[in-house]
């Protein structure tokens, strides 16, 4: 028995000493990346991922960046990606020490990563001992994993916090809960900055060959500001920069009956408030138009999901609403009554995809529009295949089809503006496939290699200590200029004091914030909290 309690002891030494050997090799890596920004939300962190890793490539900085998700990608500092192995297909936290490791090789100025930890624990391990990031992102607050972070958007917001760098600077585009933020910001001495997307005109959006939204691009400028690179730098490098595979596009199809068919895959958004937004902006800008028919994908494991789609029917007030999947019964209860009626039940978990194939285009109008939105897997994924044998619809609109619809398009209800981002990436049933013909003949030749340039000014080196809050006091450095004389950005101010009570500090937990909130007294700033004038 002493013997096997003897081996039992030297294997948890051994153990040990490997873990701690390899945290020191993991915190030496993030010392070569004098630059680290992860970004956290609940929609868009994808796409926010990318634009500002091309920002940053614009302003001639070697920059690696890692997205995640059904298909993660690791992009090299020559914007050239492949797919991240996960062993057995399954995601996990650890997997960004081998990101940061194969990142440190290129000596790069800064590494974009996108957060992938969901458990609040979870992200507040991801930002203290996985990527100490000196810039966080923190792109909104949306209704989703609200079992693990909910109950309430409150819940989520304070949970999102747990990825804001202490002493450091957190860029974010969430107006409505900004002073949840901005407690959570001063609790850990962070600088919060109000990305405004009204700061980004229509002419600046229209540069983009693929859809996006005002937010992402107003918070990829904050973030190449805070580096040194100026505006017009910054926006060329988003432009060149390529977007993920299934970033939001409309495909037009024909049916075999002959009709027009424009169908626009909106599963990607999996909360309420995004899919109405994405939806929105496609009418809008005539991407889509009326008469509106909507899929409505339903899978057992995401019966509240389902329900929430039933409910946003009426606001987007289409011809008919096709339900798929399993179960049908809880998208369709949600419908209200007065719209029931257009519901078409093609559910069911042995439902032959040609028979609800066949109803659903047998249906259509000769020339109509559908989105797809609730949950990809299951039977969006069958919908999705079959689509794409379709043949395209290359003919030209016609005038008059084109006045009816701005007329149809009047008389629609009446929208909020959008005030929020979304995520744009669409999963994919393969990760590790190829990506489809027309991206990889656009974006898949190689660029030069970015010159190898001196690092950016940075947060001080404490940073990778070998304990999470063992530097209380380290504070930020501005950014000096160091590359053939570019001035250094203008000082960021942090948004006003918005009159909140003083919090009472208590004792602190495991994963809470070490220091009090705080009020800022400058009123003196560039960045403006949201909702006040300018």
């Amino acid at each position: 028995m002493l013997f096997l309690y003897t081996v039992l002891l030297i294997c948890c030494a051994i153990l040990l000493i490997a873990g701690i050997v390899e945290q020191r090799r993991h915190f030496a890596n993030l010392e070569h990346i004098p630059t680290r920004v992860l970004v956290n939300g609940i929609r868009g962190k994808s796409s926010i991922t990318r634009l500002c890793a091309g920002a940053l490539r614009g302003g001639d900085l070697v920059t690696v960046a890692k997205t995640t998700g059904t298909a993660a990608r690791f992009i090299h500092p020559d914007a050239t990606e492949e797919p991240v192995y996960r062993k057995f297909g399954i995601a996990n936290v650890v997997e960004q020490i081998g990101i940061v490791r194969r990142a440190a090789a290129y000596k790069p100025d800064a590494l974009v990563i996108e957060c992938m930890a969901v458990m609040p624990a979870l992200q507040e391990i991801n930002q203290s001992k996985l990527i100490r990031s000196t810039i966080g992102v923190l792109c909104n607050v949306r209704e989703d994993h609200l079992a693990e972070m909910g109950p309430t958007l409150d819940d989520v917001a304070r949970s999102l916090c747990r990825s804001m760098p202490e002493d450091g600077i957190c860029v974010t585009a969430e107006k409505d809960r900004f002073d949840i933020l901005q407690e959570e910001a001063d609790a850990r001495n962070c600088k919060l900055i109000y990305a405004d997307p009204e700061t980004v005109t229509d002419e600046e959006l229209r540069g983009f060959s693929w859809f996006t939204f005002k937010e992402n691009v107003a918070i990829a400028l904050a973030v190449a500001e805070l580096l040194g690179v100026d505006r017009e730098t910054a926006l060329q490098g988003m432009y060149d920069a390529p977007p993920d595979p299934g970033v939001l596009s409309v495909e037009r199809y024909l049916t075999p009956e002959g009709k027009k068919l424009r169908f626009a895959n909106v599963f990607a958004a999996n909360d309420p408030e995004s899919t109405l937004m994405n939806i929105n902006q496609l009418l809008d800008l005539g991407a889509i138009h009326r008469p509106l028919n909507v899929v409505i994908n339903c899978r057992p494991d995401r019966v509240e999901r389902n329900g929430q789609m039933g409910e946003i029917i009426p606001d987007l007030d289409p011809e008919r609403v096709f339900v798929i999947g399993h179960p049908a019964k809880s998208a369709i209860d949600a419908i209200p009554a007065e719209f029931r009626s257009r519901a078409v039940d093609l559910g069911g978990d042995k439902r032959d995809p040609e028979e609800f194939m066949a109803k659903m285009l047998e249906a259509l109008g000769p020339d109509s529009s559908m989105v797809a939105i609730g949950n990809i897997h299951g039977q969006g994924e069958i919908l999705l295949e079959h689509l794409a044998e379709l043949p395209p619809d290359e003919s030209a609109d016609e005038p008059a089809t084109a006045a009816a619809r701005a007329e149809d398009a009047a008389k629609a209800p009446a929208v909020t503006d959008p005030a929020e981002t979304m995520q744009l990436y669409v999963p994919r049933i393969d990760p590790y496939q190829r990506y489809p013909e027309a991206y990889e003949a656009r974006y898949a030749t190689p660029q030069p290699h970015l010159p190898q340039l001196p690092a950016p000014a940075s947060y001080d080196s404490h940073h990778t200590h070998d304990t999470v809050h063992e530097n209380a006091h380290d504070t930020w450095t501005e950014p000096q200029p160091q590359r053939g004389g570019r001035p250094a950005p203008a000082a960021v101010q942090t948004p006003p004091d918005d009159g909140r009570a003083a919090q009472q500090h208590h004792s602190r937990g495991m994963f809470e914030p070490r220091v009090p909130p705080q009020s800022s007294a400058d009123d003196s700033q560039q960045w403006h909290s949201p909702g006040e004038p300018r």
